[in-house]
């Protein structure tokens, strides 16, 4: 039987095998993700990373890396995130700083809700209010009537522009109608450590890494910028229910990958690293440096970046805050 030429052509097509990477697509992941995180070491973004990345290597089969590439506020490495390839092997572990230095800076290489894709809200804490022990005030009420009666000599430590401890304390600012002075540190880690030396006598830090500091006696701590109170230092007031009624201020930390990531990624990273922050050990550590587990949905990500956006808005129009 006498077969035309496109007859042997389709017999040799069907007849080759098809090779395997070709068949299916490759399974994600295939190798190792790096998670930026865009302040140092010591920070509690850095603390989150720290505690998940072995968690999420476990749950995933595959490592989890943190790479602390920080820099002007965080802003360094948000960028090398945003501009990473949308293929799940570059995320981020971020917190207030993401959207404040959109509102500080005349001009960021990012826009917080249009270049992420956010994947969940990992978990929240309270920040602490502390003080040097040579700070002559025992509570928020002292600190206050301090600031008034010295304008000028009270410094506070601060991460960075725009950062959590500077949101913060511009809050403890505005509602008490004080003027301490924020001094800048590059990251949570180098400000902590300004606060404990006495080079700066008043201090918000994450209470992750901060409380050994108060149970040394190395920081008085006046409270919690939470409305309730903290597992992690019993006793502590809240700020507000220590002297300044209305205050509140809770950091949050999300976890995004760049615009473009497939959302079958999106939904996969969510899963595993949710289901990380269950395992027990996770459960543990999280509990002793005072961060409450979220585990968002991504669409409750989304919303949560987009009314933080507008809710800062305000305090850092009032006070006045600008980074250049």
């Amino acid at each position: 039987m006498k077969r035309t030429g496109r007859g042997v052509l389709l017999c040799a097509l069907i007849a080759t095998p098809v090779p395997a990477a070709l068949a299916q697509p490759a399974k994600y992941p295939e190798r190792p993700i790096r998670l930026i995180s865009p302040f140092p070491p010591g920070g509690t973004v850095d603390v989150n990373a720290r505690i998940l990345a072995p968690a999420v290597s476990k749950s995933l089969g595959q490592q989890v890396v943190v790479d602390n590439r920080a820099g002007a506020s965080g802003i360094i490495g948000t960028a090398a995130a945003a501009n990473a390839a949308p293929d799940g092997y570059t995320l981020l572990l971020n917190t207030t700083p993401m959207v404040t230095n959109t509102l500080m800076y005349a001009k960021v290489p990012y826009n917080v809700l249009r270049d992420f894709e956010p994947i969940s809200i990992l978990s929240t804490t309270p920040s602490m209010l502390s003080v040097h022990p040579s700070v002559p005030a025992r509570s928020v009420r002292e600190l206050l009537q301090l600031a008034k009666a010295r304008p000028g000599t009270l410094n506070y430590a601060s991460a960075g522009v725009g950062t959590n401890p500077h949101i913060a304390g511009e809050l403890l600012n505005y509602l008490g109608k004080v003027n301490i002075q924020a001094v800048q540190f590059k990251g949570g880690g180098p400000a902590l450590v300004a606060a404990i030396s006495g080079e700066v006598g008043v201090a918000f830090s994450g209470v992750a890494g901060a409380v050994q500091f108060v149970q040394s006696g190395r920081l008085r701590a006046l409270g919690v910028t939470s409305l309730k109170p903290v597992a992690a230092l019993p006793g502590v007031p809240s700020i507000a229910e220590a002297g300044l009624p209305g205050y509140e201020f809770v950091a949050w930390f999300v976890l995004a990958a760049p615009k473009g990531t497939p959302r079958e990624i999106i939904l996969t990273l969510n899963d595993h690293f949710r289901k990380a922050m269950s395992f027990p050990e996770t459960l543990r550590r999280f509990e002793v440096d005072g961060l409450d587990v979220v585990g968002s949905t991504p669409e409750q990500a989304a919303a949560t970046l987009a009314s933080e956006l507008k809710k800062w808005a305000t305090v850092i129009k009032e006070r006045g805050m600008r980074a250049d």
